[in-house]
């Protein structure tokens, strides 16, 4: 595949166009909005695609995962309120897009991705443009107990439960962002660790995500 990283004023003005139909879909975090107008997200596609790299599309990446849609990278984002300094654990790397949104916003990003070809690629790109994660080569369903715990735990793929190794990798006071259902929809949840057995789940929109694939999942 053919990758070029060359940013100019046709690829920033598709990124203000961009903006601005997420802020028309609902998006209203300003932080959120100007991380996604910053982001080259072009450059995580093949040079041949590059055309479709500012539709709000999910859009194939190989190995049967997607970059996803702006609109639902957007979307999980604003819920997870990040601050300055929070440390993240994104469970799912892809592309790599997500990943950098998260670290625009100011977080800490422990990344996890189980596909060889999709992590190989990735701890090569993202640095080349400025973002160094902690990268993780594994089973994310389990999360990353070593490094935990976490502020807040974001999940880019479906999941038939919640897994609780997740749950007990959370703060107190720490926020886990997943979707949940089947392999055909997902309902977006978000989780509230408020004490040692204590959570508050709130169930949301409806999306589709690639499945979520591991010891603690499908």
């Amino acid at each position: 595949m053919a990758y070029k990283f060359v940013d100019n004023y046709r690829e920033r003005g598709a990124r203000k166009q961009l903006v601005n139909q997420l802020k028309k879909r609902g998006i209203e975090d300003k932080r959120v909005l100007q991380a996604i107008g910053k982001v080259p997200r072009h450059f995580f596609f093949d040079e041949t695609f590059w055309n479709q790299a500012y539709r709000d599309i999910a859009f194939p990446i190989g190995d049967g995962q997607t970059i996803s849609q702006p609109y639902t990278v957007a979307y999980q984002s604003e819920l997870l309120h990040i601050k300055k300094g929070d440390k993240v654990l994104e469970i799912g790397t892809g592309s790599g897009y997500q990943t950098c949104i998260l670290m625009e916003l100011g977080a800490d990003v422990f990344t996890i991705e189980r596909q060889e070809n999709l992590y190989n690629r990735t701890i090569q790109v993202l640095p080349y443009m400025g973002y160094r994660p902690h990268f993780f080569l594994g089973d994310g369903s389990r999360g990353i107990v070593e490094h935990a715990p976490y502020d807040k735990i974001i999940v880019t793929a479906g999941a038939p439960f919640v897994p609780e190794v997740m749950l007990k990798q959370l703060k107190y006071g720490g926020l886990l962002v997943i979707p949940v259902g089947d392999e055909k929809s997902q309902k977006m949840v978000t989780i509230l660790r408020v004490g040692e057995n204590d959570f508050e789940r709130i169930e949301l929109d409806t999306f589709r995500f690639v499945p979520l694939v591991g010891d603690q999942a499908w």
